[in-house]
């Protein structure tokens, strides 16, 4: 790309084409100052991005409560900034707040419909036990409850070498 910014010298992404009196006129600019020329523009964005962007929209104009998942501590706030959920009990903790994305991301369809693998039975009591006792632990320390953050990480310890 060698085309350099008219207004800051940038390099220039963005092309306008004007016609005028039927003369082109060809313009460019960098994504600022496009911004503030006041162009409207486009990039091609994966699925995530949209996502992410529906998510972030959608709970800044409802005003949505911040959930808090039970299991892991992980708020839906933190979920729109991070796009990733903190373990599988935040579908159920955030489902009235991600229904919507849901629905438009599945093309209507909200709900899982495959099967959980038998070997997973004994091995998700454990992991949703390890993940309460990390975000007790989290909290604990972020109290500065130090004895029962010690606790709390024998515990977590204990859990992991069975």
């Amino acid at each position: 790309m060698d085309n350099k910014c008219d207004k800051c010298g940038k390099p220039a992404p963005i092309h306008v084409f004007d016609i005028i009196q039927g003369q082109k006129i060809e313009k460019h600019y960098c994504n600022q100052c496009a911004v503030s020329e006041g162009v409207a523009f486009h990039y091609h964005m994966t699925l995530s991005q949209i996502l992410e962007e529906f998510v972030l929209q959608g709970g800044e104009q409802t005003g949505a409560l911040d959930p808090v998942c039970d299991v892991c501590g992980m708020r839906f706030s933190e979920f729109r900034q991070q796009s990733l959920l903190g373990c599988p009990h935040d579908y159920d903790a955030f489902a009235e707040a991600m229904l919507p994305l849901l629905e438009r991301a599945q093309g209507g369809a909200t709900q899982h419909v495959g099967k959980v693998p038998h070997r997973a039975g004994g091995d998700q009591k454990k992991h949703t036990a390890l993940l309460r006792l990390r975000a007790e632990l989290k909290n604990a320390i972020v109290a500065e409850d130090y004895e029962k953050a010690a606790m709390l990480r024998d515990q977590i310890k204990e859990l992991d070498n069975t």
